[in-house]
């Protein structure tokens, strides 16, 4: 499922034609690899829309999206459905994909806030170019008393981002059921990405820096995982969270064991790496967000104030 560079790159998102706009003529973005590194949503104006699997269930779905652009702010449109086939191998959805309308506003000009916003179980995270967003946030934890509690002591559903072990779904995703995009299905069939979406950027690419693929919810963009380091090298950026070298409380106050990822709890932020706190950096004076190979995949808070319209309702 790995996507293929179209031949057409005339239609690289972002670049589509301001005729083709006015006329509302979609362009189709199926299985679109991105090129545009512009920070301002703005450079993404356009109307685009895709015909894509869910392979499992062997059906058809149009991903439809607008995305257009005032003085102070980008609006997306979509209907949820990405511009890739989702669902098939690896896969075990417990809720069918649907179209769920949605609207999200992204502000053109970010800025830092002087306290960084958490992430929430309440609202999504960013919005990916595609339609898609990203909540990244399980509602799973460890909770050995609950009544559907597996054989490791961990529950899939009803624990907030507040309780202690929390699971982080890409390494539980066996569990999970994430498709070979990192994403699933919310209960109410909404598709969201938990990590990487394995889409729209080559991450393995190090000819040049990755493309913006989204905009986190406090407008600032989000990179694949390549970047231009100080020295000149193109390299993947490096996550600053490290698994802790101090083994977990043994239950019932703790799963016990060594930390290797499965709980957000088992990370803990060294500096180690190119990334600050929230998962982000200034290249060439542009702050952004970066996927990352490892904790915490995309972003980890939010140093800019998120807007409502990412709220979940």
């Amino acid at each position: 499922m790995r996507l293929v560079y179209l031949a057409i790159s005339a239609l690289l998102l972002g670049f589509v034609t301001v005729q083709a706009h006015a006329q509302n003529e979609a362009q189709d973005i199926t299985n679109l690899l991105l090129s545009n590194r512009s920070g301002d949503c703005a450079d993404y104006e356009g109307v685009y829309s895709a015909s894509v699997e869910d392979v499992t269930r062997q059906q058809r779905f149009n991903s439809e999206i607008e995305i257009s652009a005032e003085s102070q702010h980008c609006t997306l449109k979509t209907n949820g459905i990405p511009n890739h086939d989702f669902n098939g191998p690896k896969a075990n959805f417990a809720n069918n994909v649907r179209e769920l309308p949605g609207t999200f506003r992204i502000p053109r000009n970010p800025e830092k806030a002087r306290n960084q916003t958490v992430l929430s179980q309440r609202s999504y995270d960013a919005i990916l170019l595609n339609g898609v967003p990203v909540d990244l946030l399980s509602a799973g934890c460890y909770r050995p008393s609950g009544p559907r509690a597996d054989k490791n002591g961990n529950v899939l559903a009803g624990c907030r981002d507040t309780d202690l072990w929390l699971l982080d779904p890409p390494s539980y995703d066996q569990y999970f059921g994430v498709d070979l995009h990192n994403a699933h299905a919310q209960p109410d069939g909404r598709y969201h990405y938990h990590s990487n979406p394995n889409a729209l950027f080559l991450d393995h690419a190090l000819d040049k820096p990755s493309p913006v693929i989204g905009f986190a919810a406090d407008g600032f963009p989000i990179y694949g995982t390549i970047f231009k380091d100080s020295d000149g090298k193109i390299r993947p950026a490096i996550s600053g969270y490290e698994l802790k070298t101090t083994p977990r409380p043994a239950p019932p106050t703790g799963p016990g064991g060594t930390p290797d990822g499965t709980y957000i709890d088992d990370y803990e932020f060294t500096e180690a790496g190119d990334l600050d706190k929230c998962n982000g950096m200034t290249v060439d004076g542009q702050y952004g967000y970066y996927v990352t190979t490892s904790y915490p995949w995309v972003l980890n808070c939010l140093v800019g104030a998120p807007d409502s319209s990412f709220d979940k309702r």
